[in-house]
């Protein structure tokens, strides 16, 4: 879940985290905070919105994670709200970061009785149904799948406590800020909720968003030492529909013994 060239010396255990988190922590093996849950951490336990910049790998969804569950198991639920008010939401742009937050989520609140949903389009439409009827505590999902389920009325947003938006960036990217808008609006006035964003870059359209959304957020950055694109060799191809498992095909067989890490993260998408 974290780099562990990101890593400083500062342990969990001094920072102001429920006992439940901490045998989380050390249950999962984390003793020692990375950089942006050494600086994002203390803002948001004390309450303060955070806009942080960081890449994938620097530890940015535990902190995120940490923030909300702390607040959750410290402020009650909304008396006023029934069961199918929902008390914190993480939007992600892509169902395999949906997944990966959930699967976090679940390994560091394995100690509290706090209850996740997720929910992702392309499969399981009638399972994510059925765990959203029950009931949950914290929604993890991406946007398209979030906003039909909205729609159904089989949850609520009146009672968010807690709001993280991630890889803010690539929601611009896919399309996805009208339905983050939208999202947004049903909840409860910024000022009444405990606010997280991060991307990759903090542009101008970013920082819009943020401060549009959030209380008065409080920027951090951590920059890579290896930015990603120094890494990556891209190409873009277009083809038509019935071309596009031949060119995958294709490609595969190319890369084939002098990229076979390409085979392996093939896998993923």
């Amino acid at each position: 879940m974290d780099n562990a060239s990101y890593l400083t010396d500062q342990p969990f255990t001094d920072l102001d985290l429920e006992p439940e988190l901490i045998r989380g922590l050390e249950t999962a093996g984390f003793s020692l905070c990375t950089q942006i849950q050494q600086q994002a951490l203390p803002l948001a336990l004390a309450g303060k919105d955070v806009a942080g910049q960081a890449q994938t790998g620097t530890g940015k969804t535990a902190a995120f994670l940490l923030a909300i569950f702390n607040r959750l198991l410290r402020q009650s639920p909304h008396a006023e709200h029934g069961a199918k008010s929902v008390r914190a939401v993480v939007l992600a742009p892509t169902r395999e970061l949906a997944i990966q937050i959930h699967r976090d989520a679940a390994q560091l609140s394995q100690h509290t009785t706090l209850r996740m949903g997720l929910v992702y389009g392309g499969t399981g439409y009638q399972d994510q149904t059925e765990a959203l009827s029950h009931g949950v505590d914290i929604l993890i999902g991406t946007p398209g799948r979030f906003i039909d389920f909205y729609k159904q009325g089989l949850f609520d947003l009146k009672g968010v406590q807690v709001l993280v938006l991630d890889e803010a960036d690539r929601m611009f990217d896919l399309g996805f800020i009208r339905d983050i808008r939208y999202v947004l609006r049903r909840m409860p006035p910024p000022a009444e909720r405990l606010n997280m964003l991060f991307s990759a870059t903090l542009s101008r359209r970013v920082t819009e968003l943020a401060y549009e959304h959030m209380n008065d957020p409080i920027s951090i950055k951590v920059e890579s030492d290896t930015p990603v694109a120094d890494q990556l060799i891209e190409e873009v191809y277009y083809p038509a529909n019935e071309e596009k498992l031949g060119l995958l095909v294709g490609l595969l067989k190319a890369c084939r013994g002098a990229r076979p890490d390409i085979l392996q993260y093939a896998g993923h998408y």
